[in-house]
């Protein structure tokens, strides 16, 4: 293959890990441990 496509490959890749490990963190599992600071704020 060209160097270009496996260039262009492996950054998509990484971009679609990184977008999919967000998503996990966010609205996963993961995502109990996660404070909200707005809400811990009493005014």
């Amino acid at each position: 293959m060209d160097s270009a496509t496996v260039l262009s490959i492996s950054v998509t890749a990484i971009l679609i890990g990184i977008t999919g490990a967000a998503i996990y963190t966010s609205f996963g599992p993961p995502s109990k441990q996660l404070d909200d600071p707005f809400e811990d704020h009493e005014d």
